[in-house]
């Protein structure tokens, strides 16, 4: 347990931040499952809307810091070609 008023504030904000991050994170797997759900039932116009609305959300944890920029870009990637593949 923290012995000092600043460890015991690290504690605190460490809390907050890690409900925010793991809040973002859901929400952009919800995002990223709609994609992988509309590609696995073939239907190549609501892949590519789900797509267009997952890719802020993507991007948007990037620059926030719950994600590193190359697995967005690669999931990014892979969503967009299974997309043209369809």
């Amino acid at each position: 347990m923290a012995n000092h008023k600043s460890a015991e504030k690290r504690i605190r904000q460490t809390e907050r931040r890690t409900e925010v991050n793991r809040a973002r994170i859901s929400r952009i797997r919800s995002f990223v499952k709609k994609v992988e759900g509309a590609i696995q039932s073939g239907d190549k116009s609501a892949a590519a809307e789900a797509f267009k609305s997952a890719q802020p959300e993507l991007m948007r944890g990037v620059s926030k810091g719950v994600l590193h920029k190359n697995t967005v870009s690669r999931k990014l990637s892979r969503l967009s070609a299974a997309i043209k593949s369809l």
